[in-house]
């Protein structure tokens, strides 16, 4: 699983990319100027690091994504679970649902999802 590891401010970025795409560059460099204060060559660096690990693509002038926020969040979920869990899924849940209460609909939810993942 190729690794993408973003700071919080890449994120941000990252995240008005996914929310606008596609969008030009020249946009895109107005809308950081607005929304994180950033001048033009920011933008760039940070939208060619971005490209670089295979996120973002620029082509034609025009900024679209490679993977989706969701593939992103996704990769992150899982790594979050192997650093921290150990890559078991079961203590990861027992941790997050510890002290709570399902409802009957979650607990169907989670059951289903399992069905669907099992492999035999």
């Amino acid at each position: 699983m190729k690794e993408y590891k973003l700071a919080e401010t890449e994120e941000r970025f990252a995240d008005i990319i996914w929310q606008k795409e596609p969008i030009g560059s020249g946009d895109l460099v107005k809308l950081c100027e607005k929304e994180m204060n950033w001048k033009k060559s920011t933008t760039y660096t940070v939208l060619k690091k971005l490209c670089d690990k295979g996120i973002f693509q620029n082509k034609n002038a025009v900024v679209s994504s490679l993977i989706s926020k969701e593939e992103y969040q996704a990769k992150q979920s899982i790594r979050f679970v192997e650093d921290t869990f150990g890559g078991s899924l079961p203590k990861f849940l027992t941790a997050f649902i510890s002290g709570k209460k399902l409802t009957n609909h979650q607990a169907e939810e989670l059951k289903r999802l399992i069905d669907e993942h099992k492999s035999y």
